[in-house]
């Protein structure tokens, strides 16, 4: 509680601390607040769950850190870095996802912006198909150990808003902790101009329990996807 003293009338530069303040009247300066990373533990317990289900069905679901700042020197100057998260899904059926409202793809950007700290998502080669060619982009379609494939994946598992039977890829971005214990400048409640700096245990990095997350939130939008079928 000492740690979070110093913010009961600051606001933190990038944190939800203002605009929590501006829909609700009020916030939880000490730490627990709804904006607090601790709320994603219900999430880790379902994710569980709806693992265990996919793997009774050969879907399994991996995530892992595609990149990541230097924590070291990050925690040494008393900064925070971010990161980017990337999560396959195998074995899942052609077929999941809806054409419009409920796109595969949409459900998971909208199960993944649910976290705290993302900022970014992308489904297969993403928004480097931007700048690619369509002969370049287009997934050629194959006949492989008799089932109807694709050559390439840079589609990511998913036309259309639904799954195509290949491994459903996709990444999360996550924006650096705004909590610093390296001085920053902000402003109080009254609005008065002030420096900020967070003493205390706080993390410098979320990635290494985003991807529990990640992994838990993309088994429970898979199970839901596979409940519609």
């Amino acid at each position: 509680l000492v740690d979070y003293e110093v913010l009961k009338d600051v606001y933190r530069p990038s944190h939800a601390d203002f605009t929590y303040e501006q829909k609700y009247g009020i916030r939880d300066w000490r730490g627990g607040g709804r904006a607090s990373a601790r709320t994603t533990l219900p999430i880790v317990v379902a994710g569980a769950i709806a693992k265990q289900i996919l793997k009774e069905k050969d879907i399994k679901v991996f995530a892992e850190v595609a990149y990541m700042g230097d924590m070291e020197q990050a925690r040494n100057e008393g900064d925070t870095v971010g990161g980017i998260v990337e999560c396959r899904i195998t074995g899942a059926p052609a077929g999941l996802g809806e054409p419009m409202f409920g796109k595969f793809s949409a459900e998971l950007a909208h199960a993944m912006f649910s976290l705290p700290a993302v900022k970014g998502f992308e489904i297969g080669d993403g928004f480097a198909l931007a700048k690619m060619k369509g002969s370049e982009a287009n997934d050629t379609f194959i006949k492989r150990d008799g089932k109807i494939t694709t050559l390439t994946n840079h589609s990511g598992g998913i036309q259309g808003g639904i799954t195509n039977g290949n491994d459903v890829v996709f990444r999360v971005a996550f924006k650096p902790i705004p909590s610093l214990a390296m001085p920053q400048q902000s402003v109080n409640r009254a609005g008065k101009p002030c420096e900020i700096a967070i003493d205390g245990r706080h993390d410098v990095c979320a990635l290494p329990r985003a991807v529990v997350l990640v992994e838990a939130l993309a088994a429970m939008v898979t199970e839901d996807g596979l409940l519609r079928l």
